[in-house]
């Protein structure tokens, strides 16, 4: 079942290799079967494009910058250059997408928004969307992320969303989700299910990785411009379920020149129990609709995930994204927590800039890589830390005591 011609594209089945296809309840066959079907179609269409671009420069604020970060590059030995998903409107890469999609569900005839929410980036920018074509906006997200992400919280309810909490289980991003798939369960008709990374059932993987394909796009013109070559020798990006990593690599995928990282959160360690490093941890098996890799017990039980970061705190990983794994096109590291906050503070430190707790795991990883004096290496820097600060304060209030 491997796909040989590119990594880029699922099969007709929507598998990657191995991983993929649509794992679903019977009750929502016809509305996935109706993305599946009409998806390309609709988004290929010259006037949702129009519409799509023209909203992503005067909206968004696209293109964002291709940053050297200079005192960071001496630090590490390299010219790493910062792709600045945080100067997005909401403040990560996650706009991009919820645009595309909420142009996709006004074309499908849809009067009703869910979404998923960890860190609460995707939930702040589904509600963003909502309020733009004014529709109705329901957010799920876990009790214990709505705590550690009071602000977002607070910037969804304002933009007029109702956020819905998940009691069960970790009370985070799983959690979530298996709210929101069952929300849509009982609403089939009426409702369009805005997914925030590339996993769940075939299109989602797919369609999520195209919309935020306008990362690499952009990135190998303005490579173009700063180094008068498209392709750079490495690609950092931090990976839960691997939106904004899906972008970042997309137009790189089947170009084996470029050397692709994707970083996970390894939590309190890997081998802890505490940890959401899918990849080092995981196996086959079958979550929220697709065939990947998961973090499960024996007898299949998935197994809780922790990490300081919200948004990678997720116990699988996005079909593209195990089958780039598999395959060993890319290299998959991880951070523990205190990894990831000490290289946020280094950018904040070096550069002015604050990093979301889940750009700063792809920051930790250049810690772990060697490389050569004239190594151009691209990081996403997939947020802004604004929604991290609290968690960034205990962590300087523990150093001072120490």
């Amino acid at each position: 079942m491997t796909n040989a011609k590119t990594f880029t594209m699922p099969d007709e089945k929507g598998y990657y290799g191995n991983f993929g296809g649509a794992y679903i309840p019977e009750m929502l066959y016809p509305n996935v079967e109706e993305l599946r079907t009409r998806y390309l179609q609709i988004i290929y269409e010259p006037s949702f494009q129009e519409e799509f671009r023209s909203l992503l420069k005067d909206y968004v604020g696209r293109p964002t910058p291709l940053y050297l970060a200079r005192r960071l590059s001496e630090q590490h030995l390299a010219k790493i250059y910062l792709k600045r998903e945080d100067l997005c409107h909401t403040g990560a890469h996650k706009i991009n997408n919820t645009i595309g999609q909420i142009l996709l569900a006004r074309r499908l005839g849809k009067k009703r928004i869910i979404a998923e929410t960890g860190a609460g980036q995707h939930g702040v920018a589904t509600a963003t969307v909502c309020a733009l074509m004014n529709m109705e906006c329901i957010v799920f997200m876990g009790e214990k992320d709505i705590e550690r992400q009071a602000p977002n919280v607070a910037r969804m309810k304002m933009l007029g969303a109702t956020v819905v909490p998940a009691a069960s289980g970790s009370k985070t991003l799983k959690d979530a989700t298996n709210e929101a798939i069952r929300d849509w369960i009982n609403h089939p008709v009426d409702t369009h299910y805005i997914i925030g990374s590339v996993v769940g059932p075939h299109p989602y993987p797919d369609m999520v990785a195209r919309f935020q394909s306008v990362i690499s796009e952009e990135m190998k013109w303005q490579l173009k411009e700063h180094e008068n070559e498209e392709s750079p020798d490495y690609i950092i990006a931090c990976v839960g379920g691997g939106s904004n990593a899906a972008g970042a690599f997309y137009h790189y995928l089947d170009d084996e020149r470029v050397k692709l990282i994707a970083v996970e959160a390894a939590g309190m360690g890997l081998r802890t129990g505490r940890s959401a490093a899918t990849t080092q941890l995981g196996r086959p098996g079958i979550l929220h609709g697709s065939r990947s890799l998961l973090m499960q017990t024996e007898d299949g039980q998935v197994v809780e995930p922790h990490s300081i970061s919200a948004g990678l705190d997720y116990p699988g990983i996005g079909p593209l994204h195990a089958n780039l794994f598999k395959s060993g096109r890319a290299k998959f590291l991880s951070a523990t927590d205190n990894e990831a906050l000490a290289a946020g503070f280094e950018l904040a430190r070096l550069e002015g800039i604050i990093p979301a707790l889940e750009s700063a795991h792809a920051l930790a990883a250049l810690n772990q890589l060697r490389f050569k004096p004239n190594d151009t290496v691209v990081l996403c820097l997939s947020g802004r830390g604004d929604k991290d600060l609290a968690t960034y304060m205990k962590a300087m209030e523990t150093m001072q005591q120490t």
